[in-house]
């Protein structure tokens, strides 16, 4: 019986996980196509043309997770998936797998990074909406920690940035 349970929510983590992905990658291929538009690229990359690139990234994630669920199993301790998505993209993008890593560098090509994090920001926003109960009653000692928060993490990005592009001779 308990095994049962146990498929039937594996059964429905999968789907969510399924349901997630597919939906990001639609939105994705959107924010792709304005993203270039926006930013007057000389070739416009239509939703339909990303197509390989999301597919590459799509089995990344779903082999990433297989390998996280089997490893949590026998693991004494916790590793997120990101951890699994970044070595397995790593590893398929080294020159020395030829055509695999010709081909991903490619079809990555056509994506930009930015309209990747849209549903990603999109899905914090719904995530953050829906805690905002919470959120009031931790009172205005919450908020004040997060905008110091926020403003650590900017200030702190824009140092970085400013030193490695003046480092680079990019500015």
């Amino acid at each position: 019986m308990a095994d049962k349970k146990q498929t039937e929510s594996l059964g429905k983590l999968w789907a969510q996980r399924i349901k997630v992905l597919l939906i990001s990658g639609i939105l994705a291929s959107i924010a792709n196509m304005i993203y270039d538009w926006r930013m007057g690229a000389e070739h416009v990359h239509m939703p339909w043309e990303v197509c390989g690139a999301l597919l590459y990234m799509f089995v990344i994630i779903v082999v990433s997770y297989i390998v996280h669920d089997l490893l949590a199993k026998v693991l004494p301790f916790q590793v997120p998936a990101v951890l699994y998505v970044a070595t397995f993209t790593a590893i398929l993008s080294f020159p020395a797998l030829g055509w695999p890593a010709a081909v991903m560098k490619a079809e990555f090509a056509k994506i930009g990074l930015l309209p990747l994090c849209t549903p990603i920001l999109a899905y914090a926003g719904i995530s953050s909406g829906k805690d905002l109960d919470t959120f009031k009653k931790q009172g205005v000692a919450i908020v004040c920690t997060a905008i110091l928060a926020f403003v650590g993490t900017y200030i702190g990005s824009a140092i970085i940035a400013q030193i490695i592009l003046s480092a680079t001779n990019v500015i």
